[in-house]
């Protein structure tokens, strides 16, 4: 049986892949560390599963970590700090997972090369792109927060592994994932909750920044294309998911209000935060070629999502956790009030 070795597994992306790796016969080790963002229930329903196993630990954990991709033939890395706003409060978390955290992998991977590594980064990587361009996998990279700083100087760790040990390395870089089971903080769980609470929508500025939007079965679905051609040739293979559905975030907040039959006022402008990117856009063609193709729209996913927050209140209430309000308040307090 093929083993794969999951980072991040209880979190939105790796339990969504965790869950279709059983699907498809993995034997699947998930190493969490049960963050503020992880939730053991995305997994509840392959919990009993023979070939699951959930491991408590550290990516930064050299030595667990040496243990775990001993017994692996695939590693997926899917553990980081991803949240923009709070990179703004707390940089320093986002260094130690996002790089240190990748350094460990790659010495793991180093020391046992029969794993293969496949790295999940973001098109935040590349910076705000005026229209019509598309960054193209080699493009350069252009961070313009901590949090995508953070991503970027893994990547670059990666290519100094894969240049100066012959290392094969794959990088999934993906535009914005929703759907069932994001966390909270995100823009579409946030307004989405906020919306089903009667709060305020809190968005940045005019609105009109402008992001892709790629449902989660897509990108599992693209997972699975990456994965089936492994291992490859020593270099890092950079692979670009998206869905080509690029909306302002205004137009996003306003179909929320609609689809949850809220009102539009309940939209809020607030002061824009630093250095906030105002499109981002991959060109995802090499993917295409393979015969990926996103499968849902926007609008059909939207809609599926919205359903799921509004049917399942009691799972994701419980993250409204102290921490998340204080995060909340430190983020928006001062923002808010002076918009009204």
């Amino acid at each position: 049986m093929r083993r794969a070795l999951v980072t991040g597994g209880c979190g939105f992306i790796g339990s969504h892949v965790v869950r279709a790796l059983l699907a498809d016969g993995w034997a699947v080790t998930n190493l969490d560390k049960l963050t503020y963002a992880s939730n053991p229930a995305n997994l509840a329903a392959v919990a009993a599963d023979p070939g699951y196993r959930f491991v408590h630990g550290d990516i930064c954990d050299a030595a667990q970590v040496g243990e775990l991709v001993a017994e692996a033939d695939l590693v997926l890395n899917f553990a980081a700090e991803t949240h923009v706003d709070r990179s703004l409060l707390d940089p320093v978390v986002f260094v130690r997972t996002d790089v240190q955290g990748v350094v460990t992998l790659l010495e793991a991977v180093r020391a046992h090369p029969a794993a293969c590594f496949v790295h999940m980064s973001t098109d935040e990587v590349f910076g705000s792109l005026p229209a019509p361009l598309e960054a193209g996998e080699d493009a350069p990279f252009a961070p313009s927060s901590p949090y995508s700083a953070s991503k970027a100087a893994a990547e670059l760790q990666l290519r100094a592994y894969a240049e100066s040990y012959g290392m094969p390395i794959t990088v999934v870089r993906c535009c914005n994932v929703y759907g069932p089971n994001q966390h909270i903080e995100k823009f579409i769980p946030l307004f989405a909750t906020r919306a089903l609470s009667g709060l305020p929508l809190p968005l940045y500025g005019d609105g009109q920044n402008e992001r892709e939007w790629l449902f989660v079965e897509d990108l599992v679905e693209a997972v699975r294309v990456v994965t089936s051609s492994l291992p490859g040739p020593s270099g890092v293979h950079a692979v670009h998911v998206g869905s080509g559905e690029r909306l302002p975030n205004l137009q996003v907040a306003r179909q929320i209000c609609a689809l949850l039959e809220r009102p539009a006022s309940l939209i809020t402008a607030v002061d824009d935060r630093p250095g906030h990117d105002r499109r981002y856009a991959l060109d995802c063609s090499r993917l295409r070629a393979s015969g990926w193709r996103p499968q849902v729209t926007f609008a059909e996913g939207i809609a599926r999502t919205l359903s799921w927050y509004a049917e399942n209140r009691a799972t994701w209430a419980g993250a409204a956790t102290a921490e998340f309000e204080g995060y909340i308040a430190r983020q928006y307090g001062e923002r808010l009030p002076a918009a009204d």
